[in-house]
Formats: C-alpha cells, structure tokens, sequence
C-alpha cells in the first residue's frame, strides 16, 4: 500500500543560494508503445494513447540543502495522446526510505516547482494524482534492469546492442526523459502496474523500454 506524504498544492520551502538540484543516476522508463516509443521523436503513441513508468534511482544528488543520494522516484503516467501536447495524468511514488525532508524536496523538484529540466518536463502534467511513498528497488546492472514497488508495480528491461555489443542509443529526440543525455534503447520483457486506486492498471510485454544515465543540475 502506498502512503500519501505531500499535497500537491503544497508550497516550496525557498530555493538555497546557487543551484536548486543537482542529481546523477540511472533512469528506467517503460511504456505501451512498441521499440521505438514514436513518442520521443514526436509522433503519436502506437495505441493512440501511453501508459508509462519513468524511475528515477539517484546515486548522488541534493535538491537545494537537502541530500537525496540513494532515493528513488517513480513516476506513472496516462498520457492521453502526442506527448508533446500535454495533459498527463500522473502520480508519484518516492521511496519510502526518505525522510520527510527528502520527500519534501523531491515532491517539489519532480513536480516542477524548481524549473530546470524537471519543470520542463512537469509542464506537461495536466493532473497530478499526489506524491506517495511507497518500497521501490531499483537496479541497473550491466545492462539488465529491474524494476519493483512491491506488488504494484514491476518491469524487466533489456537494451538493444550493436554487432559490437556497443549499447544502442537514440540522441537528438525531440522529447526525452533524460535531456542532455543519449537513451539507451532497450525492451522490457514485462511490466505491470496496479494503482487501482489511481485508475492505473496494466500488463504488457515485449513493449518498448528505455534505459540511461541522467545529470540535471539547475
């Protein structure tokens, strides 16, 4: 079960002087649509609409005075149609390892209050469902990604390899998770997401995934 700890509308404690947040890690993002997902460079989802998770696992990062080095944040979405025009609906779960300052923060970075790359992608949030801490592990090994939030949410991905074994990257998109950085394209074997609660159901295989390091810093 998830618990909620932050109301969305919640006002930020002010910024500390310099930058806002700086984190590095490692993302996992799974959706509906089949490899490629049109959506990052533009186009339409497959289905007409994408169900996607977005999981942030932070290896070294602050959000303002705050250090939230080991913290993971998973985002699940209902994207009604092109990714470009908006009107997300979302909630997010922090790992339930946080203390209320870092899920404080954190709900305020991923939620857009901070600008930055985060914003830029919050922007496209219609609805935003809450912030909720929940167990989420989060590995990324040699390639083989994993991802479990008990039993409501879980996902396997694999990347895609050159004749080389060199990891196959998508740079340039029009939309990414990971602005700044290249995607690594990749394949989920499974995913499944159950937040009844939330109306976010769904099971599917075989479906697009995309793996990568991230570094944002406002």
């Amino acid at each position: 079960m998830t618990t909620e700890v932050a109301r969305t509308d919640a006002q930020p404690k002010p910024e500390a002087a310099g930058q806002a947040y700086v984190l590095e890690g490692t993302l996992l993002e799974v959706c509906n649509c089949n490899v490629l997902c049109p959506c990052w460079i533009g186009e339409d989802p497959d289905n007409g609409t994408c169900d996607s998770i977005i999981a942030y696992h932070i290896d070294r990062g602050r959000v303002n005075d705050v250090d939230v080095s080991g913290m993971t944040v998973l985002e699940a979405h209902h994207i009604p149609g092109n990714v470009l025009a908006g009107n997300w609906r979302q909630v997010i779960l922090v790992d339930d390892r946080a203390d209320a300052d870092q899920i404080r923060v954190l709900g305020d970075a991923f939620q857009g209050r901070l600008g930055g790359p985060l914003g830029d992608l919050a922007g496209l949030v219609g609805e935003r469902l809450g912030v909720f801490a929940a167990p989420i592990e989060h590995q990324l090994v040699g390639g083989e990604g994993t991802l479990t939030v008990g039993d409501k949410v879980r996902a396997a991905t694999v990347p895609y390899r050159s004749a080389y074994g060199t990891t196959t990257t998508l740079r340039d998109s029009i939309f990414s998770t990971i602005p700044g950085s290249p995607a690594w394209v990749a394949k989920a074997s499974e995913c499944t997401v159950n937040l009844p609660e939330h109306g976010l159901v769904w099971t599917f295989s075989n479906s697009n995934a995309i793996q990568g390091d991230f570094k944002f810093e406002h």
